[in-house]
């Protein structure tokens, strides 16, 4: 049995499982801006005991932990190199101070690449190889599974496809997470229609065939599709597979119209050699990659 946390900008989980796609127990709860770094190791060491009290557990029947951290990690030393969202993370030794406190073995890795190792090895990735998972919410994350391990590049990270430049000059160039998360695609529709706006406000009103919601959708979608040829061109994965809010918006105004724009772009040789489809995993797929990611790296 393992333990597996997610800690994110907006949310913190903690489930105990096998590591094997199943879930023994989950706790969730928010995320307190204002405190920061240690709000949430707050919130970790209180509710681990009741975790394992609720499952009927002991801490002798816990082999490790698991984490997804919402920003990158340095696989060396196992510590947190920055939160983008979260003050208080800084260098932060997050592996070593977890093991202090449970006296478990940790494995540390980056959220948007276990959700990838979750999707490859339990969800919509089962039996293909490579496979490169994105995650598109208030940010956007990527990960790349290979043969069911994650790419990690020379141990800092790799697939963030959420920092690909897709506009701007040369100058001042401008990510993919500015032009089509959650929070740029809101932005993008706000500007346009004079209110506030959410990203699923946005697609309600594109549901209903209003232009200028339509017109932030497919602003949007034409950045993404640009990030994903480039991707293609460079990994040529088996599958894509997109999660994350902004995935709810579903088949007709998300992934139907992405397909055909990245059949514009993508490389022609490479053409017939992915797909694109929705993860399977839902809000507990973070979890269940960190699970997996302990069973790997802290035994069978």
């Amino acid at each position: 049995m393992y333990l597996g946390i997610e800690i994110g900008g907006t949310k913190l989980q903690l489930g105990l499982g096998p590591g094997d796609g199943t879930l023994t127990a989950l706790w969730r709860g928010g995320v307190d801006v204002q405190r920061g770094g240690e709000g949430i190791r707050e919130q970790i060491m209180r509710e681990t005991p009741a975790l394992l009290d609720r499952a009927g557990l002991v801490r002798d029947q816990v082999r490790g932990v698991g984490v997804g951290f919402g920003g990158p990690v340095d696989d060396a030393d196992q510590t947190v190199i920055k939160s983008h969202q979260i003050k208080g993370w800084d260098s932060f030794p997050l592996a070593q101070w977890l093991t202090d406190l449970l006296g478990w073995p940790v494995a540390l890795g980056n959220d948007a690449d276990v959700a990838g190792l979750a999707e490859a090895l339990f969800g919509a990735g089962q039996g293909l190889s490579p496979i490169f998972y994105i995650t598109i919410g208030s940010g956007i994350g990527g990960g790349l599974i290979i043969n069911g391990e994650i790419y990690r590049g020379c141990g800092r990270g790799a697939a963030e496809i959420g920092h690909l430049n897709v506009d701007g000059a040369l100058d001042a160039p401008v990510p993919l997470e500015e032009r089509a998360s959650g929070w740029a695609i809101a932005h993008f529709a706000t500007s346009k229609m004079h209110r506030n706006l959410t990203a699923q406000q946005v697609a309600e009103a594109a549901r209903v065939s209003d232009e200028a919601a339509q017109q932030a959708l497919n602003e949007a979608w034409n950045h993404l599709a640009q990030g994903i040829a480039h991707v293609i061109a460079l990994v040529c994965p088996k599958r894509i597979v997109i999660g994350g809010g902004v995935s709810l918006m579903g088949e007709s105004l998300l992934f139907e119209p992405l397909r055909k724009l990245v059949s514009c772009r993508v490389f022609k040789p490479f053409a017939g050699c992915y797909d694109i489809v929705p993860a399977a995993l839902g809000d507990e797929v973070v979890i269940h990659g960190a699970l997996a990611l302990a069973r790997k790296r802290l035994g069978g």
